[in-house]
């Protein structure tokens, strides 16, 4: 057999492992009640309970910040993120989290923001001036 047909099978093999591998990151949004039932890694897309208290002690552990997140369902459970506090974190809109239940806490390790728009205020502007039109 000729090295170019080994060369090519080895480069499609690797290429069938990847995209199984990518499929198997890419979940839908769970939320706390399935990450509890599930036991494995799951993706919550959330809101900060802004009225609920945080902790965030970068002396003793700055890899651990804790706070509670209200999922798609309403349900406020206790987040543990194993990350430090991401600056602007109270002004977010919604996170997702990347993590497991853990002894019925919501044990982080990544986490994504989504932040308000600088241009927010400007949409509301121009759809209140075309109203008034």
């Amino acid at each position: 057999m000729k090295k170019t047909y080994i060369v090519a099978a080895i480069m499609v093999v690797a290429a069938i492992v990847l995209l199984i591998n990518v499929a198997g990151e890419s979940s839908a949004y769970s939320n706390f009640e399935d990450a509890a039932r599930n036991g494995g890694k799951v993706k919550i897309a959330g809101q900060l309970a802004k009225d609920r208290e945080m902790h965030y002690n970068p002396e003793k552990d700055p890899n651990y910040f804790t706070f509670y997140l209200t999922d798609s369902k309403g349900e406020q459970r206790k987040v543990v993120l194993l990350r430090e506090k991401p600056q602007d974190f109270e002004m977010s809109e919604q996170l997702v989290l990347t993590g497991r239940m853990k002894d019925g806490e919501f044990v982080a390790t990544d986490m994504l923001m989504k932040c308000p728009s600088k241009y927010k205020d400007e949409e509301i502007y121009i759809k209140s001036e075309k109203e008034n039109s």
